[in-house]
């Protein structure tokens, strides 16, 4: 009978493996390791955000082969991450595929009923994090979930007693030990070529001070994102005194906003338009600082080790992590945080956000020599 090295990690079957050789006889023969699938879906920074556990994983488990099946809007994030071995997405036939295998260990990760789902119908020989009970509503598969699954369900606890970050949180609910580790976001040099060429065409080069406004904040929360004005009176103010090449970032999400604050700002403002998610990255890493609020952008500096200042303000800021990278100004408004899709204020903890309190954040993080070199003479 033929022999087939089944749990070889280099084993293919429909077609021959990367050493191009047959099983038997094989001296390049690798036996996988423990077999862990991670769920994590959505959003795609909370995605990024949970790499993290990644290097726990190999910590303890060395030999790990991971699988890690994430939404389709995701998989740029997580396709050159040397750690994963199976990249799967959500809503194609790699569903299937999974029901069809066993597993050592699930780590399930989204508090949401269809990644929970996935988790109950996924054979293995031991599942943490988060599942779906008969009645069709998802509770902790461990005791060491408890905690990251009551943060979910009370705000007295999430807004104002907890003061880990996600990524403690996340690894201890999956009972492994989190060390500080980093975000592992890796792009490749075709981004940095393609972000290169958008900004050659912008008239930025190697030696040039680059400053990037992320302004946009997704849809979900209101106020996540500092208000128009703000952002051209801060354009305004480093435009008089200073040599700095200004970029607005986002996407087709963030036009309006950003052609509103390129056509009421004084001086040079430069949009970068919109990109796929890796030429963002690509630009977002040739930036010697990022303003950003609580979204995608401001992981994305993280995860690129890009100096950054975060505004808070609807979201809890303690659950950040900036690796040393930033500083953090949190709205003082006694209703933030909220989470609130709609805001009923009128006067928002956004507003509350002033221009020199963000201009003096700035020069705390990138110091006195870096706006002196750039002063208009």
């Amino acid at each position: 009978m033929l022999k087939l090295n089944l749990d070889c990690v280099f084993y293919k079957g429909e077609k021959p493996c990367i050493k191009k050789r047959l099983c038997e006889g094989c001296e390049e023969y690798l036996p996988m390791g423990k077999r862990i699938l991670i769920l994590k879906h959505a959003a795609m920074g909370d995605v990024l955000r949970t790499t993290p556990l990644l290097f726990a994983v190999k910590r303890k488990h060395p030999d790990a082969y991971i699988t890690w099946m994430t939404d389709p809007a995701s998989a740029d994030l997580l396709k050159y991450n040397p750690m994963i071995d199976r990249l799967f997405l959500y809503g194609t036939a790699d569903i299937t595929r999974l029901l069809s295998e066993s597993f050592d260990l699930i780590l399930s990760l989204d508090k949401e009923p269809r990644t929970a789902a996935l988790a109950m119908q996924v054979e293995a020989k031991e599942k943490r994090g988060i599942g779906l009970s008969p009645e069709g509503s998802v509770y902790p598969f461990n005791r060491e979930a408890d905690h990251y699954f009551k943060l979910g369900i009370s705000d007295q606890l999430k807004f104002f007693e907890n003061k880990r970050s996600y990524q403690d949180l996340v690894c201890e609910a999956v009972d492994f030990s989190y060390q500080q580790d980093p975000y592992c976001l890796i792009i490749p040099e075709s981004a940095r070529k393609n972000a290169g060429k958008i900004l050659d065409k912008l008239g930025i080069d190697e030696n040039d001070r680059v400053i990037g406004l992320n302004t946009g904040a997704g849809g979900v929360f209101a106020n996540k994102n500092w208000t128009p004005d703000h952002y051209v009176g801060l354009v305004n103010r480093l435009n008089r005194e200073f040599n700095f090449k200004i970029l607005l970032l986002g996407g087709d999400r963030e036009k309006e906003l950003n052609d509103y604050i390129q056509t009421h700002a004084q001086g040079k403002i430069m949009n970068t338009g919109s990109q796929s998610l890796l030429d963002f990255c690509g630009i977002v890493e040739r930036c010697h600082f990022i303003l950003t609020g609580d979204t995608l952008g401001m992981h994305l500096a993280i995860g690129l080790k890009v100096k950054l200042l975060v505004l808070f303000g609807p979201t809890c800021s303690q659950e950040i992590d900036l690796y040393g990278l930033g500083e953090k100004i949190v709205s003082t408004i006694p209703c933030s945080p909220c989470y609130k899709q709609v805001c009923p204020e009128t006067v928002t903890c956004m507003d509350q956000i002033s221009v020199e309190n963000v201009y003096r954040a700035m020069q705390s993080i990138l110091g006195d020599s870096f706006f002196e070199s750039a002063r208009r003479s």
